[in-house]
């Protein structure tokens, strides 16, 4: 019994009140696994078999860690019969013994996410339907949304609200796909992942003795993560813990951030009304984060008004107030925080910091920064920016148009988006062309000159992505690199494509792709800067092939910042946090309008939050290029939400030393910051319009992208007005600028 002595009141009445439903609402940072882990300790001591006892979590690896903490308290073999593991695997196993019941053998497979699309593609393929509109994992997201929510093939057909959406998205035959699919798998003898939770159901409602069996023998039930359930997994867990209703759930309302995964809040909320007797324990002491931190949380999560009332606390130091930092731009914000992040590396490992955002798109500028300053970084439940599958197929377009002899580009980007050429002509095509030494796009474009052996329809279709990239070609030696790629993504139909799939992981994609035209325009805006008026899209290739190289040769260091959006970052804690992008449309999403969306989102900032320990800085950009436009933004909402106690608002200060900075009174946002963005011309630095006689040798300026440095020369161009001035910078050496580009700052 001494591991009791490690707990603090709270918990260990969470630890040993075992009899009937209980609640345990833990805070972020109070301790929640090693109560649960406890919880099945403490019963093993009391003499409850093992293998009465189930555990699901939402992870494998969070199941394994449990049982070896287990395994550590009690003995590894008291903990060997443990029932332990996701959802998704403590259902396969207590199926497979009566598949039969329910039309499978016991070997029955389980389709993992590859197999599932490659079974619609084939059905939207045979059924002749159009796979810019069908992709697959939008059809399987819709599919999956159904099946967590309970709702089968028929029942979907007569959905209203279901069918009225596919209409929106154009997807009018979802309903038959839905019904071919789940024939396809009856007949494969195999269940997807969604299938095992319901088939485990299905199991419990055909078979009394199966179910009484299973309800018997696990006498207790307890859930990990338990407002991250959805409505299937709601339904198994309380079929399974009747009669006896042992069911122990733990989990943090402040932390459901999963809805587009199915998850449903109302579980946990509404948790006492299912189970009027059960009892409730409030973790509410936090062992992360500084009484600065966890009080700046709570004044933000006690706006929402759907939640189970709670004060967290802190009992560590004081700590440091929040930091927030407003600047001018997205690329400003990034180069601050990585000057901060090097101030903070002076007491910090880099493993300590991390920057979190709200998409996948915002790391683009952060690794850019990154990179410059050589801050090695990873990627944590991602891919580097120009490592993503939207990107590769982006810059694909552009290799080829001015490399018609890139045969990699081609065959990677050929199939995206779909224009009828498909694998078997491609390698008809490689073969002639490797026969006839020509590149590939010369086969293409005059397939008959060297007798490919494919139909006249298909060289039709050949004759037309030739032409196409011929275009493309002539268009790449007429404008400039950003105009290219602008116009390339629409001729192509890669930006349509994109639009279409209005699932998460097709927003996020769209995200990405606008980011690169970003960086596109970024480079170009750069090279005006230096005086050259026209950049090439070659250039921008050659500039993103060393970024690239780069990646691959980071200096093999278990040291490194991380970077991810705040989804990925549930769970996790880091000494240093920067949360960046905390602007109206962004976070909050521009996707979420809803009272139950704005509150997820703002659970969502609360979790980021939350991730820090001793240090936390909060900044958004004035202005942010979305859209192919500047933008004006508007500050979050969620800002006015935190209680002004807890920020220390700063401005950057003069000071030539990274990361110093000035307190600075600020006034306080709009109450309600829902104006939309609005376009406005590119805007000039404070000086930039300043005539070139106002800048002297000696002046210390300051510039965006260079940093800091010292003016050396100013050049006078009495005929044309395209003055010149000469700088040292002190990082980034010296450089010539135009000043109608430079956007100067003085010191």
């Amino acid at each position: 019994m001494d591991f009791l002595d490690q707990l603090n009141t709270s918990q260990r009445e969470a630890v040993t009140c075992t009899e009937g439903p209980s609640l345990i609402v833990a805070g972020a940072g109070s301790g929640k696994t090693r109560v649960l882990t406890y919880r099945i300790a403490y019963l093993l001591q009391q003499g409850v078999p093992a293998s009465s006892i189930m555990a699901l979590t939402f992870t494998n690896k969070a199941a394994r860690e449990m049982k070896e903490r287990i395994a550590k308290l009690v003995s590894a073999a008291d903990a060997r019969y443990l029932c332990m593991g996701t959802f998704h695997s403590v259902c396969t196993r207590l199926i497979r013994p009566h598949a039969e019941l329910l039309g499978y053998t016991h070997d029955f497979t389980i389709y993992d996410t590859t197999d599932m699309k490659s079974v619609l593609k084939a059905i939207c393929k045979e059924r002749g339907l159009d796979e810019k509109v069908y992709k697959p994992a939008a059809v399987l997201s819709r599919i999956s949304m159904a099946k967590n929510c309970g709702i089968n093939p028929a029942q979907y057909g007569m959905n209203q609200q279901l069918l009225r959406e596919d209409r929106e998205m154009r997807m009018y035959e979802t309903a038959t796909i839905y019904e071919l699919y789940q024939a396809r798998l009856k007949a494969a003898n195999a269940m997807d992942f969604d299938d095992l939770l319901i088939n485990m159901l299905r199991l419990m409602d055909i078979s009394p003795e199966v179910r009484g069996q299973y309800q018997q023998q696990f006498r207790y039930l307890l859930v990990d993560e338990y407002q991250d359930t959805n409505y299937i997994q709601f339904l198994l867990v309380k079929r399974l813990a009747e009669p006896q209703n042992n069911i122990c759930v733990v989990g943090d309302d402040a932390q459901s951030i999963y809805s587009f995964r199915g998850a449903d809040i109302r579980n946990i909320l509404n948790f006492r009304q299912v189970y009027p007797q059960a009892k409730l324990f409030k973790l509410e002491r936090n062992y992360r984060s500084t009484q600065n931190i966890v009080n700046a949380a709570n004044s933000l999560i006690h706006k929402n008004v759907h939640q189970i009332e709670k004060t967290v606390y802190s009992e560590k130091e004081e700590g440091t107030p929040l930091a927030l930092q407003a600047y001018m731009d997205d690329r400003a914000e990034a180069e601050g925080v990585t000057k901060l992040i090097q101030f903070a590396h002076r007491t910090n490992g880099y493993d300590d910091i991390a920057i979190l955002y709200r998409t996948n798109a915002q790391s683009r500028a952060f690794e850019n920064e990154l990179r410059k300053h050589n801050i090695p970084y990873r990627i944590y439940g991602g891919t580097s920016f120009y490592q993503r599958k939207e990107i590769k197929d982006a810059l694909g377009y552009f290799r080829l148009a001015v490399n018609p002899r890139d045969n990699e580009a081609l065959l990677r980007i050929i199939g995206f988006p779909g224009r009828g050429i498909g694998d078997t002509t491609m390698k008809k095509v490689a073969t002639n062309a490797i026969e006839h030494h020509r590149a590939y796009l010369d086969v293409m474009r005059a397939p008959e000159e060297t007798a490919l052996d494919v139909s006249a329809a298909t060289k039709t279709k050949l004759r037309g992505f030739a032409v196409l990239m011929d275009q493309l070609r002539a268009l790449s030696e007429e404008v400039d690199a950003y105009e290219f790629a602008e116009q390339t993504l629409r001729i192509t139909g890669v930006q349509t494509a994109l639009t279409l799939d209005r699932t998460q992981e097709g927003i996020d994609r769209a995200q990405n792709v606008q980011e690169l035209l970003n960086a596109i325009r970024e480079f170009v805006e750069q090279r005006q800067n230096e005086g050259i008026d026209y950049t090439p899209i070659t250039d921008f290739l050659s500039e993103v092939s060393l970024l690239t190289d780069q990646d691959d040769n980071l200096e093999d260091t278990t040291e490194r910042v991380t970077l991810m959006t705040v989804h990925a970052a549930k769970g996790l804690e880091f000494p240093v946090v920067f949360i960046a992008g905390l602007e109206e449309n962004l976070f909050p999403s521009q996707f979420c309008v809803k009272p139950q969306e704005i509150e997820e989102e703002r659970r969502l900032l609360y979790v980021a939050i939350t991730r820090a320990m001793d240090r936390c800085y909060l900044s958004f950009a004035r202005q942010r290029f979305r859209n192919g436009q500047v933008a004006f933004n508007s500050p979050s909402r969620f800002l006015n939400d935190i209680d002004r106690h807890f920020f220390e608002i700063r401005k950057q200060s003069t000071d030539r030393f990274a990361g110093r900075f000035q307190t600075n009174t600020f006034t306080r946002f709009p109450e309600r910051s829902v104006a939309p963005a609005r376009p406005i011309a590119p805007v000039s630095g404070a000086t930039s319009s300043i005539a070139s006689s106002a800048w002297k040798t000696g002046d210390r300026v300051t510039h965006r992208v260079f940093g800091e440095g010292t003016v050396v020369r100013v050049y006078r161009d009495e005929v044309t007005e395209n003055d010149k001035i000469e700088i040292k910078f002190d990082n980034q050496g010296t450089k010539t600028l135009l000043l109608t580009h430079a956007r100067l700052e003085k010191i």
